[in-house]
Order: structure tokens, then C-alpha cells, then sequence
């Protein structure tokens, strides 16, 4: 369904991806209108009432420029983790809200599919058996090492909560210094001293000025021989060209579902470098998010139509 007006155009507007029955409905007064990114918008007699308006997920290019057709726009949610891509693009006024916690499942089961796959050489193995040939051989495993996730915000919190089964030693790091239910969060700051005791590291930090290019050329020069980088952040965290020469010399491995660029194109050096283990974007988009976005949608409306503030506010 896209473009599809439910209710009068009379009254305050929302426009969501999904009919609002399925979240719960709307209070006596309010309409809705249904645009799921596929296909054209709402027409502008709509646009111009909406106030609150939900970005259909992986849509957010195709949304950017009806942002400037509503003019009463109080609230925009985004179903992403990651706002960096929209932030520029808010008008002056609108409150922005990320989705926090709707991914953090989804994301984090695949952290922890990235490091075990790479670290027990499942795509070797994979190889291997289209090929019809027995490949044995001794591989790391888990347990017993050292995982430094940088970024213990939902997503590196529930990162931990998977690999706690797992036997290794879990160092936390945040922008921030704290206590976690874990154990202690370090800073950015002691960082240099924490990295060279990793055998794998994490990524599930936000793409912010204080991270973009945080993985650079002295980051990976610190990670010790063999260690392995799994990055579920944003592609631009890491220094690609800082990555690709660490890669291709064979002193680190990466298991990569975000690059920069993005998509990554043929022929670049990331797809044939070794120990590369690489998945297109797929960290949150899995059969957990859905019922996630829903009542993230759902507890929103009722706090908007309510006139209480939203959560996750990004600004």
C-alpha cells in the first residue's frame, strides 16, 4: 500500500508505512495516510496537514524531499538506528527520533554470526563444499578471547548479552566512561592502550563527527596480528583505505556488513582481500524488526496525540 489517504484531510495528519490498524489505530480527529516507500506519495493537500510522519524503513533517500512539503511537521521518526543520513535534512522545529532498540536483536545475532563465521572459517568451508572437497583444518575459536566492543550504547549492550555464552572476556568501550551492569564502560580516550589486548573488535557505534574516521590508520596499527574487526556501525567509522591495506597485507581480518562506500562497487579491493567476510546492510533488516518498528510506532503515536514528548529524541 503507498499513497493511500485513510481519513479526512480535515484534521491533524500522521503518515505512516503501515495502516493504522496495525498499530494500534488513531484517537477521535486524527487521519492517517499510508505511503510504504514503493510507490508515489500522498498528493500535496495531505502532505501540508501531516504532523507526525514515520519514514518507511530503507526509504529514507525517497522521503528526504517531502520533508519540504510540511509545512506543520512537529515529529519525524526515523525506523533506523542511524539518523546520519536525515539529520542534515530536518527543518528547523521538527523533532527527530531514531529507532533505539528495534535493531538491537537483529544486529547483534549477526555481530556475533560475523565473528564466529570468520573466526571458524565458515566461508573457507563453504568454498569448500560447492567444490566437493573435504577441507579440514584448525581453526580459532571463541572462547577464550578477547572482544573489545566499541560502542555500549543498545546495540553493544545486547552484542554482550549474545556472547556472554560464549567463555571470552567482554572490554566495553563508549564515548563516555561508566559502570555497566557487566563491569566498568571505558572512553574513546583509553582506547590506545585497550586495543592491542583484543583478538576481535566490535564496531556499534553511531556515525557522529567524533566517529567518522574513528578506525584509522593508527587504530588498526594498534589491533594485534591476526585480530579480527567487525563493523555492524556505519561504514564511514572505519578509514577503508587504512582497512584495505591491513587486510590485504594478511595481518587482520574483517568481517564487514557496512562499507564505505556503499554499496560497494565490483572490482574493489574489500571483495577479494583475504579474511574478508562482507554482507550487504543487513544487520537490522530480518524477521525480529518488524514487530519491533511496530510498537515503537505504536507507543509514539500515543505519546504524540497525548501531547507528551517522544522518545528517542535525536534533537
Amino acid at each position: 500500500m503507498s499513497g493511500t489517504d485513510v481519513g479526512a484531510v480535515s484534521g491533524p495528519q500522521v503518515l505512516l508505512p503501515y495502516p493504522p490498524g496495525e498499530v494500534g489505530g488513531l484517537p477521535a480527529g486524527w487521519g492517517a495516510a499510508v505511503w510504504d516507500g514503493t510507490n508515489g506519495p500522498p498528493g500535496p493537500e495531505v502532505l501540508a496537514a501531516v504532523e507526525f510522519f514515520v519514514i518507511p524503513y530503507t526509504f529514507t533517500a525517497a522521503a528526504r524531499p517531502l520533508l519540504a512539503r510540511m509545512p506543520r511537521l512537529r515529529v519525524l521518526q526515523s525506523l533506523s538506528a542511524g539518523v546520519d543520513d536525515l539529520a542534515p535534512y530536518v527543518p528547523a522545529g521538527v523533532t527527530l527520533c531514531n529507532a533505539r532498540g528495534v535493531h538491537d536483536a537483529s544486529t547483534a545475532e549477526l555481530a556475533v554470526a560475523l565473528v564466529l563465521a570468520s573466526l571458524r572459517g565458515i566461508p573457507g568451508f563453504v568454498e569448500s563444499q560447492r567444490a566437493g572437497r573435504w577441507s579440514g583444518g584448525f581453526r580459532p575459536a571463541l572462547a577464550g578471547r578477547t572482544v573489545l566492543i566499541v560502542g555500549h550504547g543498545s546495540i553493544g549492550a545486547a552484542v554482550e548479552a549474545r556472547l556472554a555464552a560464549f567463555e571470552c572476556e567482554i572490554v566495553r568501550v563508549a564515548r563516555t566512561a561508566r559502570q555497566a551492569p557487566g563491569g566498568p564502560v571505558h572512553a574513546f580516550g583509553e582506547l590506545p592502550g585497550l586495543l592491542g589486548a583484543a583478538d576481535v573488535v566490535v564496531l556499534t557505534v553511531p556515525l557522529v563527527p567524533e566517529t567518522r574516521g574513528l578506525v584509522d590508520a593508527g587504530f588498526l596499527a594498534r589491533m594485534k596480528d591476526g585480530a579480527l574487526l567487525v563493523n555492524v556501525a556505519r561504514g564511514a567509522v572505519v578509514d577503508t583505505g587504512a582497512l584495505v591495506r591491513e587486510v590485504c597485507s594478511g595481518r587482520l581480518g574483517a568481517a564487514l556488513d557496512v562499507t564505505d562506500p556503499e554499496p560497494l562497487p565490483a572490482g574493489h579491493p574489500l571483495w577479494s582481500a583475504p579474511s574478508v567476510l562482507i554482507t550487504p546492510h543487513v544487520g537490522g533488516n530480518s524477521s525480529a524488526f518488524e514487530p519491533r518498528a511496530r510498537a515503537l510506532v505504536r507507543s509514539q503515536l500515543e505519546r504524540f496525540t497525548a501531547g507528551l514528548p517522544p522518545v528517542n529524541t535525536v534533537r
